[in-house]
């Protein structure tokens, strides 16, 4: 059953925009977050919902959309994501994440995908434009991650990687996305 979850839990980037999100369902990924593992105790991840229309569409200009293809300039209207979760880190419990912020966003995508929604792990982003169009105190909270979040537009199929190695996502002509993975004996030392 874990396997199938992380099977399904792929990088999302099209979504049925009008299938909004509810705030309490947010809660509830958030809450799978605040039960993981956090270096030294620190419990100093917190999060920032964003769920109305307006605050969606003030993060998603501030977003660069799929690093590997260079020509896509993000979903169009219409297939943006519904909802958000900033991930911050609160610099007044603890400067010393680590990796935090990466457990605490598979943990709430792969709790999306079991409610049938899916995501995205966003590291490339203008963080003072979001900051400041959410009202973040940049001072107090480092912008680390955001996830976008919604119900999927889009298949998004793995594929072993092809003989040339290269591991880039591509999509086809009918925009299906294809994410290459090695195979598990290519990863044992």
């Amino acid at each position: 059953m874990l396997k199938q979850l992380v099977e399904k839990c792929r990088s999302y980037r099209r979504f049925y925009q009008k299938e909004r999100v509810n705030e309490d369902i947010l809660k509830e990924l958030v809450d799978l977050a605040r039960l993981t593992a956090s270096t030294a105790n620190s419990q100093a991840l917190k999060f920032r919902l964003v769920v109305t229309p307006q605050e969606c569409g003030n993060v998603f200009p501030a977003i660069a959309w799929a690093g590997a293809i260079p020509d896509w300039p993000g979903p169009a209207e219409g297939e943006r994501p519904a909802a958000y979760i900033l991930i911050c880190c609160d610099q007044t419990l603890g400067k010393n994440k680590l990796w935090d912020e990466g457990i605490a966003a598979q943990t709430i995508l792969l709790g999306a995908v079991e409610k049938g929604l899916g995501g995205c792990m966003i590291g490339r982003f203008k963080r003072g434009q979001v900051a400041q169009a959410l009202g973040i105190d940049q001072e107090r909270y480092q912008l680390s991650l955001l996830l976008a979040l919604g119900k999927p537009k889009e298949v998004v199929t793995l594929v072993p990687v092809k003989a040339d190695g290269d591991v880039r996502y591509y999509r086809d002509e009918n925009q299906a996305h294809y994410v290459p993975k090695r195979a598990l004996e290519d990863l044992l030392l």
